[in-house]
């Protein structure tokens, strides 16, 4: 049974604490009004947000959590409002996290016992904190979150080397007022026409900012002076001292529960399954999953161009529990021992979508599973929806290849899908067919089904490429058809050829008559393909401004201006049988 809520309250705001290197941070602290009388477990998130802002209690409501039994501790990182020392991203969380856990444990009425929550950026301070080992961190629930900045398919940073462009560059400028009223402090005019000039390129952005060149400097960013950001992620690789202050890898061997929740089409869907595979084979097993059909930082049932129901939807999951109930019965049994569902919770909870109904496994990805290919076919001529292209799970024998051109100056435009960019490029699962009816697109798309098809699971697509550019990319998009036509995507993803051979160095440059074996991660997902419904494979080479354009001139892609098309060609033959590989539930999940 419960304990009743208590009846009040007390807030202590700007509650300083003192980092290693002296540098003051500042906190909003929340307590149960109990006369001081008791001692609880401390829940921390850090923020760069604002601290005081309404999206610092989106998440998890501080009142609500002090009610029920904890001292809630809501911090500005380091450079940020309330907070002294000097913005930048990702670079102090770790000794700053772990020096706040130490500091949180020892307040008035904390019992020593920590644990951390929060989404997004304030899920990877959470990690970056672990990573410290912290003695009084014993729990964390990371939503929405990457694994290390700049691993290639789970990051931040990049996607297997190619640039997330516009997750990083919208990102920087959405949240450059607070750094430049840092800067500008005691300056009014000169604050004035900054924060203009701010406005002017966060509006501008979507309308073409995205696709000045060069990367590096990179407009938009520089001329209000916010580019040093995206000017070290460029060169990250280059720098292994930096991009070590960025890791979390040492935090799997730190033996807490962790309570992980992601969303299909969220633009850090990887790192969040990557985070509970590795703690699991870490041998962490008191860890949890759950993944919605969400984009990133919303839980709402409505999503892109679909509606998943009710029941899908953070308020009310499964008709059984709330976002922030759920967290704070994690909450409970990790700090407090107390008995509650997740005595009996399974370790992964997924939502199916096209079914709409959520599932339990007991593992990730679920047992089960069959990996099935489905081929491309053609005569030549899939270009566009309206071209000849087919999909089926028949390997191909005899047919010649499709080609077109990749003009970087004319780039396919992202449309929907797992990401992260300004609010009128809105993301999720949207139709596709404004895409799909460009000629520098590749239409595959199989028969109606007869029955409906699971797929759960990690999936990739496996194509045989020409180009007659020495460096360019490949996007491979799933896509679900329905009768009507409409396109919703499903998993995406893209391969940059001069890190075909892996991102830890450059491969040789491509040669025009080469045909090259190229794997690209869509990632993964849980979708049931209904009945009359149609799988289809996109293939084209952009999706802009999610990821940056390759200039397909072999050279540095950050630095150049110059830029030329590509002739590609996709071939699909007995030889070279492009393909999709799917993770097929012959069988129902536990339920």
């Amino acid at each position: 049974m419960q304990p009743q809520p208590f009846a009040g309250v007390r807030v202590e705001y700007d509650v300083p604490a003192a980092m290693r290197d002296g540098t003051v941070l500042r906190a909003n602290v929340y307590r149960p009004d109990d006369g001081g009388a008791g001692a609880y477990p401390v829940l921390l998130t850090r923020l760069p947000y604002g601290k005081d802002l309404p999206g610092a209690s989106l998440v998890l409501d501080p009142a609500q959590a002090a009610r029920r039994g904890y001292v809630v501790v809501i911090q500005d990182v380091r450079g940020a409002f309330t907070s002294e020392g000097e913005w930048m991203p990702l670079l102090h969380e770790g000794p700053d996290g772990a020096d706040t856990v130490a500091w949180a444990a020892a307040l008035p009425q904390a019992n020593g016992a920590v644990g951390m929550y929060g989404a997004s950026y304030f899920g990877y301070t959470q990690w970056a904190a672990a990573h410290q080992r912290p003695d009084a961190l014993q729990a964390m629930a990371p939503m929405f979150t990457w694994a290390d900045a700049d691993e290639p398919g789970a990051g931040n940073v990049t996607r297997y080397g190619v640039h997330e462009l516009g997750l990083q560059a919208g990102w920087l400028l959405d949240w450059g007022l607070d750094p430049l009223a840092r800067r500008y402090r005691g300056q009014p005019e000169a604050l004035g026409r900054v924060v203009h000039a701010l406005a002017r390129e966060i509006d501008a952005l979507p309308k073409g900012g995205y696709a000045e060149l060069p990367l590096d400097p990179f407009g938009p960013l520089a001329r209000v002076g916010l580019d040093a950001p995206m000017r070290i992620s460029l060169r990250q690789r280059a720098d292994e001292a930096m991009a070590a202050m960025t890791r979390i890898a040492n935090a799997y061997a730190l033996d807490v529960p962790v309570l992980h929740i992601g969303g299909w089409y969220d633009v850090f869907l990887a790192g969040t399954i990557a985070n509970f595979t590795r703690m699991r084979a870490a041998g962490n097993m008191r860890q949890w999953l759950v993944i919605g059909p969400w984009t990133h930082g919303n839980v709402q049932r409505a999503q892109g161009d679909l509606d998943f129901g009710f029941a899908s939807a953070g308020a009310l999951m499964d008709l059984r529990i709330d976002l922030m109930s759920l967290q704070l019965q994690f909450f409970d049994m990790a700090l407090k021992g107390t008995q509650n569902l997740f005595a009996t919770l399974p370790p992964v909870k997924y939502f199916e979508m096209g079914a709409n109904v959520w599932k339990t496994s007991t593992t990730w990805p679920p047992a089960g599973a069959t990996a099935q290919a489905w081929y491309a076919h053609s005569q030549g001529r899939a270009n566009g929806a309206g071209g000849d292209g087919l999909l089926s799970a028949e390997r191909p024998v005899d047919e010649p290849a499709d080609e077109y051109t990749y003009d970087p100056a004319q780039p396919v435009p992202t449309v929907g899908g797992p990401t992260l960019l300004p609010s009128v490029l809105r993301s999720g699962p949207r139709d596709q067919r404004t895409v799909e009816a460009r000629e520098d697109m590749l239409v595959y798309t199989s028969a109606p089904l007869e029955r409906a098809l699971e797929v759960t699971g990690p999936v990739r697509a496996v194509l045989y490429v020409r180009s007659d550019a020495p460096d360019t990319d490949f996007v491979a998009r799933l896509v679900d058809v329905y009768p009507d036509g409409t396109a919703i995507p499903v998993a995406d993803g893209i391969a940059r050829m001069r890190y075909r051979e892996g991102v830890e160095r450059e491969a040789p440059p491509l040669q025009s008559g080469n045909v090259y074996r190229v794997e690209i991660d869509l990632w993964a997902t849980s979708i049931a393909v209904l009945p009359g419904h149609r799988l289809r494979l996109d293939v084209t080479s952009s999706s802009f401004p999610r990821w940056e354009r390759n200039l397909n001139t072999g050279g540095d892609n950050y630095a150049t201006t110059a830029m030329r098309p590509a002739r590609q060609t996709i071939l699909h033959d007995a030889e070279h049988p492009s393909h999709v590989i799917l993770p097929v539930m012959e069988g129902t999940s536990e339920n």
